[in-house]
C-alpha cells in the first residue's frame, strides 16, 4: 500500500496499538482484549450487489449509520466493511452482524453470507484479507469500489488489473467510523420490529431510470461513463467500462506525481 492508502486504512480499520499491515497481509479483527473495531459482511454464491446493497442502504436509512465501504474480494464475493470509532466486545460485534443478516437478508441462504469476525468460528475467522491485493495466479485483484460502480460488476466481483492506490485512498477518505452513540442507537433499533412498507407506499416509490446522456462524445471517459450507466447495454460491456474507469483513475493519480 502507498503511505496515503495505509493511513486511510489504518484510520478506519486498524485496532488501537496494532502496526499497519503490509500489503497483502491479513487484518486482525479481534484484539488481545477480545474487542472488535472492524466488521465485514460478504455475499457470495453468487455475488449479487443488488442483494447486499439492501444492507448498505438499510444501515444508512434505517439505522442512521455512516455508509460502510464496498469491496469486491477478487474471488467470489461483494463485501461491506464497517468501521467503529471505539472497539466493542466480540459477542456484541457478531450479534450486530447476525441481526443485520436477519433483518435485511432473511431469504438468503446462510451459506452465502460470510461474517467476520465469527464468534462461533476458529482463529481464522477473526481476520480478513486487506484490500486491495492480488488473488491467486489469474491476475485478479480485490478493491474498494464506489457505490455507483458496484452494480456493474455483475457476478464477477474482481478487477483484472491492479486498482489505482490513490483512487483507493480517495474512496476511503470519504468514509467515517461509527461513533459510540450511533452504534448504541443502531443496536437498539435492530431489536425493534421491522416495519415493512405498506403496498400502496411501495407502489408509489419511483422506478429507477437510466440516465439520459448525449450520444456525442469528445472525452473517452465521458463515453465510458455513458456505457457504464446505460441499462440497454449488455452487462459484460458495462462491467468492462467500469473497470476501465477505475484503472484510468489510478493512471491519472500516477501521472500527477512529480
Amino acid at each position: 500500500m502507498t503511505s496515503r492508502l495505509s493511513a486511510e486504512f489504518q484510520r478506519l480499520y486498524q485496532l488501537p496499538g496494532d502496526d499497519a499491515p503490509p500489503g497483502g497481509a491479513s487484518l486482525r479483527l479481534v484484539g488481545e482484549d477480545g474487542r472488535v473495531r472492524t466488521l465485514v459482511m460478504a455475499l457470495r454464491g453468487p455475488a449479487e450487489w443488488p442483494v447486499l446493497g439492501a444492507v448498505w442502504r438499510g444501515v444508512q436509512a434505517d439505522l442512521a449509520l455512516p455508509a460502510p465501504a464496498i469491496a469486491v474480494n477478487g474471488v467470489d464475493a461483494f463485501e461491506l466493511w464497517f468501521s467503529l470509532v471505539e472497539p466493542v466486545p466480540l459477542a456484541q460485534a457478531t450479534h450486530f452482524l447476525q441481526a443485520l443478516r436477519a433483518r435485511y437478508l432473511p431469504d438468503v441462504r446462510p451459506q452465502r453470507v460470510r461474517l467476520r469476525p465469527d464468534a462461533g468460528g476458529d482463529a481464522s475467522t477473526h481476520g480478513v484479507a486487506t484490500i486491495p491485493q492480488p488473488q491467486g495466479d489469474a491476475g485478479h485483484w480485490s478493491a474498494f469500489v464506489a457505490p455507483d460502480l458496484a452494480a456493474v460488476f455483475g457476478d464477477e466481483p474482481l478487477l483484472d488489473l491492479p486498482p489505482g492506490l490513490d483512487a483507493q485512498a480517495d474512496l476511503l477518505c470519504r468514509l467515517a467510523s461509527i461513533k459510540p452513540g450511533d452504534w448504541a442507537a443502531a443496536v437498539a433499533r435492530l431489536h425493534s420490529p421491522v416495519a415493512s412498507p405498506a403496498p400502496e407506499q411501495a407502489a408509489q416509490q419511483p422506478a429507477a431510470t437510466a440516465p439520459t446522456v448525449s450520444t456525442a462524445f469528445q472525452d473517452p471517459r465521458q463515453f465510458l461513463h455513458h456505457v457504464m450507466n446505460d441499462g440497454a447495454v449488455a452487462m459484460a460491456l458495462r462491467i468492462e467500462a467500469a473497470k476501465a474507469l477505475l484503472q484510468d483513475a489510478g493512471s491519472d493519480s500516477g501521472r500527477s506525481k512529480p
